[in-house]
């Protein structure tokens, strides 16, 4: 099976013409890894930490890089092990099929071996839970129940019998362990305390991220009701998804008022009100556009929403 055609629709690169050298077997096998990746989601498990170490950095006007780095770092190993898991997983239960209109599967593109992908996504859970166990030593109990959650969470979503992916609560697992438990643990690694402030903002960071998986389960809607994945979409149709991700979009500046009250923000606080024009854009978009092939850039474009709006709330707390 040969790459480049197959890659072209997606990621812009030319046919091979007879003029243009074809990519070399390493860049091929690179490309097959990034698509297996999807390091489009990656920054959904990042923007957590930046916001936990600025809230901590509100608090005590010290942070510790190495906790925050270690963090980041177990953070992007999850979630590439669950993306990793899920290309393998549902190629291999057959949500994959012919004419799907997400984006490309390493596995279903047999661009790599479902060996090769299992292997990736058990490696990088076994590195994660490494880091995982040298954040304990900091953080003790509360980091160690956290960082079993998280991958079980992780390691269920796509695996198992009856994988978190193919319920109703795929949404509710991702603002939990993407913002919740996320910002939480990340502040709770530099302080050694939690306060209400610090939950508010983990809700807010968690909502755009949860985001992202409605998306997702909006466009496949159709498809994954002909394999048997019950998400929340195919349980209560789209226009329930249509409110979802309106709400889930809009909802993180409606608590900028009840973050103010529990931290020391000021004026500053209203920084992160410079990117509702851009959820407003994209809850148009997600409202007017038909479902298919127009919501792949509609879900990068809301996981660069989550990033826009983590970057102006951690400015926001650390310059207040």
């Amino acid at each position: 099976m040969k790459l480049a055609p197959l890659l072209a629709p997606h990621d812009g690169m030319s046919k091979h013409d007879g003029t243009t050298p074809p990519p070399s077997v390493a860049e091929s096998t690179l490309h097959a890894w990034v698509i297996a990746s999807r390091p489009h989601t990656l920054t959904i498990g990042v923007n957590p930490v930046l916001v936990g170490c600025a809230l901590a950095w509100a608090e005590t006007r010290s942070i510790h890089i190495a906790w925050m780095l270690l963090s980041m770092l177990g953070a992007l190993l999850l979630q590439a092990g669950t993306n990793l898991d899920n290309d393998v997983s549902d190629f291999q239960r057959g949500a994959d099929r012919a004419g799907r209109v997400g984006l490309p599967r390493a596995t279903a593109l047999g661009l790599l071996t479902p060996r090769q992908v299992r292997t990736a996504s058990r490696a990088c859970f076994a590195l994660a839970t490494v880091i995982g166990l040298t954040l304990v030593w900091r953080g003790g109990w509360p980091i160690l129940v956290a960082g079993i959650a998280s991958a079980a969470a992780a390691m269920a979503y796509s695996g198992g019998p009856r994988p978190i992916s193919y319920t109703p609560f795929g949404d509710l697992i991702v603002w939990l362990f993407f913002g919740l438990v996320a910002v939480s643990g990340t502040y709770y690694l530099q302080t050694l305390t939690l306060s209400p402030g610090v939950l508010v903002a983990a809700t807010m960071v968690g909502l755009p991220a949860a985001a992202v998986l409605v998306v997702n389960n909006y466009r496949d809607l159709d498809p994954d009701a002909q394999v048997g994945k019950r998400t929340l979409a195919v349980c209560l149709g789209r226009a329930f998804s249509r409110w979802e991700y309106a709400v889930l979009m809009l909802a993180p500046f409606a608590l900028l008022a009840a973050l103010a009250l529990t931290t020391h923000l000021g004026i500053m606080g209203l920084m992160p009100l410079l990117a509702l024009p851009m959820a407003i854009d994209l809850v148009r978009r997600f409202w007017r556009e038909t479902p298919g092939p127009v919501f792949n850039p509609l879900l990068a474009r809301t996981a660069k929403f989550q990033v826009v709006f983590a970057m102006l709330l951690s400015v926001a707390v650390v310059l207040s």
